[in-house]
């Protein structure tokens, strides 16, 4: 677990690990440079439970203190908690059986936000497309135990601020097997100050924040083109898709300041129109969103 002043949160967070049904695991715990009690608290918790190991740090971004963190662990498996959600109480039980009994590499649950009572085990390349349909689950690395050898696929960012997007689709890529079931056992806590909240509150999107997604799913694109060619086409149109939504979302909130990187997607999407109106995975309302597009 990554912290970063969140000392009226972190409580919460760090017991609903400790209160686990499943007791033999380390729990790392990384201080990436708070200033408030956040590394205070943490090191009172270790002190009561010797399974803790808290790693105080400078203050980087959440990719650095990620990789602190990956660089410690010993376990056989790894899962990442935010330090303003929490976990149900059989959380690493749920995802451990659910791993070790369908021999995956990656174990995914459900959070209560994204409730399916489904199961599904799944070549890497099929999770990838469930992935990017963000219905089931998402980019987030909570919710999901990986095998420990597939850390060595995966390195976050020291300069990027959303590295979920950037990574979870190497650690899915690598995987012999993903077991998912969509049972609720995590618990995404939204609010002003999280990372993610503009993904919520689309109002708080800026410049910098969507440069680096369009970015980071360029990236994604070309990658899984190279690794997964027979499926290229649909990695294109899951970006393209983004980029369909960003422009919709940026013209119904009047989101100026956006502007310049509207245009951009405009260019990509009239550029490649033919293509994405024609895909197989493209959604009816996508059809009419673009088609109004192509027509201005």
């Amino acid at each position: 677990m990554l912290t970063y002043n969140r000392e009226e949160f972190v409580g919460r967070a760090v017991e609903s690990v400790l209160s686990q049904t499943f007791c033999d695991f380390e729990f790392i715990i990384v201080d990436n440079g708070s200033v408030d009690k956040s590394g205070v608290i943490a090191d009172e918790y270790a002190a009561k439970d010797e399974r803790i190991k808290v790693i105080h740090r400078e203050r980087g971004n959440i990719g650095s203190g990620r990789n602190a963190g990956l660089c410690a662990a010993k376990g056989e498996y790894i899962t990442f908690i935010d330090d303003d959600d929490w976990c149900e109480p059989d959380y690493l039980e749920f995802l451990y059986n659910l791993a070790s009994e369908n021999n995956a590499d990656v174990a995914i649950c459900g959070a209560f936000d994204k409730i399916y009572d489904e199961k599904h085990v799944m070549n890497a390349e099929k999770a990838l497309i469930e992935l990017m349909w963000r219905k089931k689950y998402g980019m987030a690395f909570p919710t999901k135990l990986f095998a420990r050898k597939l850390a060595e696929k995966i390195c976050f960012s020291n300069t990027d601020k959303f590295d979920d997007i950037s990574q979870m689709h190497r650690l899915l890529a690598y995987a012999n097997k993903v077991a998912y079931h969509g049972l609720p056992k995590y618990t995404f806590y939204r609010h002003d100050g999280n990372n993610s909240a503009w993904t919520t509150s689309h109002e708080l999107l800026d410049e910098k924040t969507l440069c680096e997604y369009l970015k980071a799913y360029r990236t994604r694109t070309e990658w899984l083109s190279e690794k997964f060619p027979k499926s290229a086409d649909k990695w294109r149109y899951f970006e393209w898709s983004f980029m369909l939504s960003m422009v919709e979302k940026i013209n119904r909130l009047q989101i100026s300041h956006c502007e310049k990187q509207k245009q951009f997607m405009l260019c990509e999407l009239r550029k490649n129109y033919n293509e994405f109106s024609k895909s197989e995975l493209i959604l009816d309302f996508e059809k009419e969103w673009l088609q109004i597009i192509n027509n201005k």
